[in-house]
C-alpha cells in the first residue's frame, strides 16, 4: 500500500480487481467479526442443539440457493455456479462431524462449537502460501458466518442492498454472495483491505460492471465514512478526497471513453472486414437464451459457443427433453439468420452439478468430464442430442462436442446422434439434415491427431483456455503459477495452426471461443493463423471488430508466421500487440 499526502488528497494503491473509475462518498463497513458466547448445555438439551443447527444449515441452503438463482439471472449461469463450492462448504460432512462431536462430547451451544470448527478450517486454509487458497478461506467465513447469523438471530450489515445514496463501499472483504446481490445503481465500486484477481468477488465485480480494487492493506482503518473516494479500477488506485484537478483529469478520461464507446456502438452493423477485404465471422458466447439479446445488441454474428451447462446446474435430476429444446430453439431464434453454435454438456472438473455424487478424483480436471460423462450416461446425452436436433428446425444451429481427445470419442459421438436423427425421423419430428457438426480443440492430443479427426466432423472449435492450460500444465487461477499461463505461448500457437492446416486440406472451417478470441493483444496472430471465426464475450464483440477492421490479413499472417517463430511467449504477445496497438491505439491508450 502506498499512501501519498497532497494537500487534503490522499493516494493509495493496491491490486486493480475490476476496470472502471467512479467517484462518490464513502461508506465504511465494519469487520464483521462474530462474538460468540461458549456456553455449556445439560445433556438433555444436546438434541435442541442439534436441531438448531440443522435448522440453520436449512435457512442458509435456501439463502445461497436464492443468491445463486439472482446470480444466474442477472449474471449469468458460468458465474452462478460459483456457489456450488459454498453450498458445498455448508454440507461438508468433516467440518459438520466435528461440529457434531464438540456439541455432544463438550455439551456446549451450537454457536460455539460450529464457530471454532469453522474457523479452524479457515485458518488452516488461511495459513498457505497459496494465494489462491487463502482466498478460499474467505469464502468458508462467508457461509459459515451466515450460519451463525442465522443461529444467533442477526441480519449482517453486509448486505449493502438498503443504501440511501449512490456511495464507494470499503470494507475489510466483501464476500462473493454479498458482492452478487450489489445494486450497481447503489454501490458505485468498492475497495477491500483484502482479496485478489482470483476471487470470486473480484470475478462478480467484473461480471456485474461494478469497478474494484482489491489488496489495499488496512485502508478501512484510514478512511472514515462520509469522505469522498476515487476508485479507479484500471490501474489498482484509490485516492481519498481527490482534489479539483485530480477530478478533471478523471472527467476528461471518462468523457473520451463514453465518445469512444460511441465509435464502437455505431459499428454494431457493419461486417468484420480487414482492410483488404477478408471477412471474419465474430460471434459471441453465452449461458443461457436470456443472454441472446446481448449478443444482438453487441454486433456479433450470431452464437459462437451456448454453453448448455445452464440447465444441468443447481438441481438434482437431469432437464427433460422438453425443457432443454425450448431453451435451445429460444436462443436459435433470438439470433436467426445467423448460427447458434451449441456445445453438448461440459460438466466435470469444477463444474459437477451439486446433486451429483463425487468419485473423490483426485484431478478432476484430468478425470470424468465433458464428452467422457456423455458418453457414460447414454440416455441423458441422447435426450440432449434430440433437443439440439429439434431446436435446428428453427434455425441455424449447429452442435459441438467438448474436450474431444480422439476419433474413437467422435465416432462414438456421432453414431448416438445418428440414432437420435432415426427416432426423430421415426417420429416425424422435423430437423435439419444437414445441420452442421464440430468439436472442441481442447486437449493437445487432439490438435496433434486434427487431421484425423477432420475427417469425422464439420469444423473445430479452439477452446484457448483448456489447451493453454493442459499444454502448459497451468492451473490460471493459481497465482503463484498464473504468469505462465499464456496462449500466446509458441507451443500453444503451434497446436493451433496445426489444427488450422488440417482444417484446410479436408475444407473445415475452424473458430476460436476461448478468452484469447476477446483480447485484442492476440486477435492479429489469431487472424495470421488463418481463423475462420473468433467467438468472444458480447461486452468485448464492439472492440474486437473495430480492431479487425483496422487489420490486414497479410500484415497479420506475417505477424502469425513471426510468432510461430518467437522463443516464448512474452515475444509472440509483444508481435501480436505491436500490430494491434498500431491498427488501433485506442483500444491500448485509454481514449
Amino acid at each position: 500500500m502506498d499512501e501519498r499526502a497532497q494537500g487534503g488528497e490522499r493516494v493509495y494503491r493496491g491490486i486493480p480487481a475490476s476496470p472502471g473509475v467512479c467517484h462518490g462518498r464513502v461508506v465504511v463497513l465494519g469487520d464483521a467479526a462474530r462474538h460468540v458466547l461458549r456456553r455449556e448445555v445439560p445433556a438433555e438439551a444436546v438434541e435442541g442443539e442439534l436441531a438448531r443447527l440443522q435448522a440453520a444449515i436449512a435457512h442458509t441452503r435456501r439463502d445461497l440457493l436464492d443468491v445463486q438463482e439472482q446470480v444466474g439471472r442477472a449474471v449469468g449461469q458460468s458465474e452462478a455456479s460459483i456457489f456450488d463450492a459454498h453450498l458445498l462448504v455448508l454440507e461438508d460432512e468433516m467440518l459438520l462431524g466435528e461440529v457434531r462431536r464438540r456439541i455432544e462430547g463438550d455439551r456446549i451451544n451450537c454457536e460455539s462449537a460450529y464457530h471454532e470448527v469453522a474457523e479452524k478450517f479457515a485458518a488452516a486454509l488461511g495459513a498457505l502460501e497459496d494465494d489462491y487458497l487463502r482466498e478460499r478461506a474467505a469464502d468458508i467465513r462467508d457461509v459459515t458466518g451466515r450460519v451463525l447469523d442465522h443461529l444467533m438471530g442477526r441480519t449482517t450489515e453486509r448486505d449493502l442492498r438498503e443504501l440511501a445514496d449512490p456511495s464507494v463501499i470499503l470494507a475489510p472483504e466483501l464476500s462473493p454472495a454479498t458482492t452478487a446481490t450489489l445494486d450497481p445503481r447503489k454501490v458505485l465500486g468498492f475497495a477491500t483491505d483484502g482479496g485478489g484477481t482470483t476471487s470470486h468477488t473480484a470475478i462478480l465485480a467484473r461480471k456485474l460492471g461494478i469497478p474494484a480494487v482489491v489488496g489495499l492493506g488496512d485502508i478501512t482503518a484510514r478512511v472514515r465514512g462520509g469522505e469522498h473516494a476515487l476508485v479507479d479500477g484500471h490501474s489498482g488506485m484509490v485516492t481519498v478526497n481527490p482534489t479539483d484537478q485530480t477530478l478533471f483529469a478523471y472527467g476528461q478520461l471518462k468523457q473520451r471513453r463514453a465518445a469512444f464507446d460511441e465509435r464502437l456502438a455505431s459499428l454494431r452493423l457493419q461486417p468484420a472486414i480487414t482492410l483488404d477485404g477478408h471477412r471474419v465471422a465474430l460471434a459471441a458466447n453465452i449461458d443461457a437464451p436470456s443472454d441472446a439479446a446481448s449478443v444482438v445488441a453487441s454486433g456479433a454474428e450470431g452464437i459462437g459457443l451456448f454453453r448448455s451447462e445452464f440447465l444441468f446446474l443447481n438441481r438434482r435430476d437431469f432437464p427433460g427433453e422438453d425443457e432443454q429444446f425450448e431453451a435451445y430453439r429460444a436462443a436459435a431464434t433470438a439470433v436467426s439468420p445467423h448460427a447458434t453454435v451449441i456445445r453438448t454438456l461440459d460438466l466435470g472438473g469444477d463444474k459437477l452439478p451439486a446433486g451429483w455424487a463425487r468419485a473423490g478424483e483426485q484431478n478432476p480436471f484430468l478425470g470424468w468430464r465433458a464428452i467422457r460423462v456423455s458418453l457414460a450416461l447414454p440416455e441423458v446425452f441422447q435426450a440432449q442430442l434430440r433437443a439440439i436436433l429439434r431446436a435446428s428446425a428453427f434455425g441455424k444451429v449447429r452442435l459441438m462436442y467438448p474436450m474431444i481427445s480422439g476419433v474413437a470419442e467422435v465416432r462414438e459421438a456421432n453414431m448416438l446422434l445418428e440414432r437420435c436423427r432415426e427416432d426423430l425421423r421415426s417420429a416425424g419430428v422435423a430437423f435439419d439434415p444437414a445441420m452442421q457438426v464440430g468439436m472442441m480443440i481442447e486437449v493437445p492430443g487432439a490438435a496433434l491427431v486434427a487431421e484425423q479427426l477432420a475427417r469425422e466432423v464439420d469444423f473445430f472449435s479452439v477452446g484457448t483456455n483448456d489447451l493453454t492450460g493442459y499444454t502448459l500444465a497451468v492451473d490460471r487461477m493459481n497465482e503463484r503459477v498464473a504468469s505462465l499461463f499464456s496462449p500466446m505461448h509458441p507451443g500453444v500457437l503451434r497446436l493451433i495452426h496445426a489444427t488450422v492446416q488440417a482444417a484446410r486440406r479436408h475444407g473445415r472451417w475452424v473458430g476460436v471461443c476461448g478468452e484469447a478470441a476477446a483480447d485484442p493483444a492476440m486477435v492479429p496472430v489469431l487472424l495470421g493463423l488463418g481463423v475462420d471465426e473468433l467467438s468472444a464475450t458480447p461486452a468485448a464483440v464492439p472492440a474486437v471488430k473495430f480492431l479487425l477492421r483496422r487489420l490486414r490479413l497479410a500484415e497479420a499472417a506475417d505477424a502469425a508466421r513471426r510468432a510461430l517463430e518467437s522463443e516464448d511467449a512474452a515475444d509472440a504477445l509483444h508481435v501480436s500487440r505491436s500490430l494491434a496497438m498500431q491498427a488501433a491505439p485506442e483500444l491500448f491508450h485509454g481514449t
